[in-house]
């Protein structure tokens, strides 16, 4: 038999994703290949890039080639107050990919839940990322962060405006050693910054890493968003299992749009994150919205780029001498093809990547030495 794939196709991701989405409710999401710029250019600092392919329509509108997925969806949308509504999309977007310097045509696969969003729904699509992160990759682990959590420790660090979106940055980057010099210029007391530096060190599993950090929350806001993290933690541990799930205050650097929970995926032997998303209640305000609204996206390149690293064209490519006996080759083919996928050929094309190398003899098939 074949060896199992550690990380699926993209094809059979989207196959998989979309089962998984439809199971819990969400419906699809069908959009046109453009949208008028202007939607992109507004809120170009919550596009993962804000390089845009456009064009000029014969009536003299500029045009976007789409971007992004997750405003298209927001602009079509209407509140419903007391309602929460669904999609899963898998969409092909336009832009320049992770490591390119050219435009790429790369398919997204993801989720969106816009409405009165209650603790369930943020947990549902939490948990649904976690479970597409499983459909596609056999070791995997969702790191969580919350910004209304790490923007209120901010907000009562004493640090100016300024000096609070570089301390954000920094924690983004794990560089506590600048944390603090930023700290000391400002002349923040030290144990407010090393409340902040405790956000550069709190990383690990959900339970024990929230149960360090709480002796160094105040009340209020601090107090509101750390119970509300840690009540998503805790369900997550019960739904979809601890050990898949991090506490890493480095995700996420935007306090612009995210408000609350935000999350990256990541893969075995993928270096970059495969999912992204969180809850970003205030992209939704500044477009005019009293919805809250939370999402994620799958970047369903990168598999492709892994499988491709890897990737061989066939499991067994069987060899035969000119003259074998066809019924022969026949037999054994039969054989092989049951096994898995497989070349009968009398000359090993070059570059071929196999698994195996057989040749058919008098005596029957033999394996031939890998090169």
């Amino acid at each position: 038999m074949t060896e199992e794939r550690i990380i699926r196709s993209d094809e059979q991701a989207v196959f998989d994703l979309r089962r998984l989405y439809q199971r819990y409710g969400y419906v699809r999401y069908k959009m046109g290949r453009f949208e008028e710029y202007d939607l992109y250019v507004r809120n170009k600092d919550f596009l993962v890039s804000d390089e845009v392919i456009t064009f000029t329509d014969h009536t003299g509108r500029l045009l976007a080639l789409k971007p992004d997925v997750t405003l298209s969806i927001i602009k079509n949308t209407v509140d419903r107050p007391g309602a929460v509504q669904k999609f899963y999309y898998n969409e092909n977007v336009y832009r320049v990919a992770k490591g390119a310097h050219s435009f790429k045509e790369i398919m997204q696969a993801g989720l969106e839940c816009i409405g009165d969003l209650s603790g369930y729904d943020i947990a549902e699509v939490v948990g649904l990322a976690v479970r597409s992160l499983g459909l596609i990759g056999r070791e995997y682990v969702l790191d969580l962060s919350h910004m209304g959590l790490v923007s209120a420790m901010l907000a009562e660090s004493g640090l100016s405006p300024a000096g609070q979106s570089s301390a954000l940055a920094f924690i983004h980057q794990k560089n506590g050693h600048e944390l603090k010099e930023l700290c000391d210029r400002e002349g923040i007391d030290p144990a407010d910054a090393a409340r902040l530096g405790a956000l550069v060190d709190c990383c690990g599993p959900a339970a024990e890493t929230l149960e360090w950090l709480r002796p160094a929350l105040r009340g209020g806001e601090e107090l509101r968003a750390f119970e509300e993290f840690r009540q998503l933690c805790a369900i997550l541990e019960k739904s979809v299992g601890g050990s898949r799930v991090r506490v890493d205050f480095s995700v996420g650097n935007d306090m612009k749009y995210y408000s609350g929970v935000v999350f990256k995926g990541y893969l075995e032997g993928i270096p970059a994150s495969v999912l992204s998303g969180g809850q970003y209640d205030k992209l939704l305000a500044k477009m005019g919205r009293r919805s809250g609204a939370i999402g994620f996206a799958v970047y369903l390149d990168l598999l492709e780029r892994a499988n491709s690293a890897e990737e061989y064209g066939v499991d067994t490519v069987l060899l035969y001498d000119p003259g074998a006996d066809p019924a022969a080759l026949s037999a054994a083919a039969e054989t092989l093809a049951g096994e898995g996928s497989l070349l009968v050929t009398a000359a090993l094309p070059e570059q071929m990547r196999y698994r195996r190398l057989m040749r058919m003899t008098e005596r029957g098939i033999e394996p031939v030495e890998n090169r």
